[in-house]
């Protein structure tokens, strides 16, 4: 999907792919995946191992003993986890450490490993599900960046992010919506990833699918782990209205969902 050209004219820079990433897509994408490439290629950076192993041994995942090396990790959660674990820290340290950003680096790890689970259990590339959940707030990394002073009271005064895409609009004439699909893109994230990281907010917001939106399924995935954390109590009417739009059946999504939900309930419980 191309991202609005304007975007290259604004004075907003993108942070390019750290080259450990650049490697480590390469790898992801060779039919027959090396495990012992994957973990020295991650090994070679110390700061990066270091935050994998501190993520991998989070509640989030509630692994039985401690994981000592990342060849441990891709042993016990597989390569899609740790990969996307290893993204998901090689993004955040591309930007500045902030008070501000921690809850949206935390939604991403819930949200990336449900989508994920989620893709998987209904035969939707799960790479691309995991990594659009991973993404799917990285434009807003982008503009603290960008303005640090101003940014944060936006971030503040706009409950939800639909409203806060009119504030971003408005102030920089451009939402982290298309910022992140941007990011993504340069990335070299899949195409549906880039499309539902663009178009979540929207999507959200009006459970209606853009139209010729390709591969519509990672966007619904999206839709429904994003009802599932923030409107349980919304999830069948959201899996009803979705799912038919993205070819996929409304029963099963909701199975999936629920599978997932419960899996994280239980590793964050084990974990404490």
């Amino acid at each position: 999907m191309p991202v609005d050209p304007e975007l290259r004219n604004l004075d907003i820079e993108i942070p390019t792919q750290p080259e450990v990433l650049v490697k480590l897509s390469l790898l992801m994408a060779a039919e027959d995946i090396d495990l012992q490439a994957m973990s020295a290629l991650v090994e070679t950076d110390m700061a990066l191992a270091a935050a994998v192993m501190k993520a991998v041994n989070s509640s989030l995942y509630g692994l039985r003993g401690r994981v000592q090396t990342v060849h441990q990790a891709l042993t016990y959660l597989g390569m899609r986890e740790v990969a996307a674990i290893t993204f998901e820290m090689g993004l955040r340290a591309a930007f500045p450490g902030a008070a501000e950003l921690e809850s949206v680096w935390r939604r991403a790890s819930q949200r990336g490993l449900l989508m994920g689970r989620m893709g998987q259990m209904l035969g939707v590339d799960p790479w691309a599900a995991h990594s659009a959940g991973l993404f799917e707030e990285c434009g807003k990394a982008v503009l603290y960046r960008h303005a640090p002073a101003h940014y944060p009271a936006m971030l503040r005064a706009a409950p939800r992010d639909v409203e806060l895409v009119e504030l971003e609009r408005t102030a920089f004439g451009v939402s982290h919506d298309a910022l992140g699909a941007a990011l993504c893109e340069s990335w070299g994230l899949a195409p549906a990833a880039v499309a539902s990281v663009r178009h979540h907010v929207e999507v959200q917001a009006t459970l209606t699918m853009p139209e010729n939106l390709a591969r519509p399924s990672v966007a619904a995935i999206s839709t429904v782990a994003w009802a599932l954390l923030n409107q349980p109590e919304q999830l069948d009417e959201v899996a009803r209205r979705i799912a038919p739009q993205a070819q996929l059946d409304e029963t099963l999504v909701l199975r999936a969902a629920r599978r997932v939900s419960e899996q994280l309930t239980a590793a964050q419980e084990h974990g404490r």
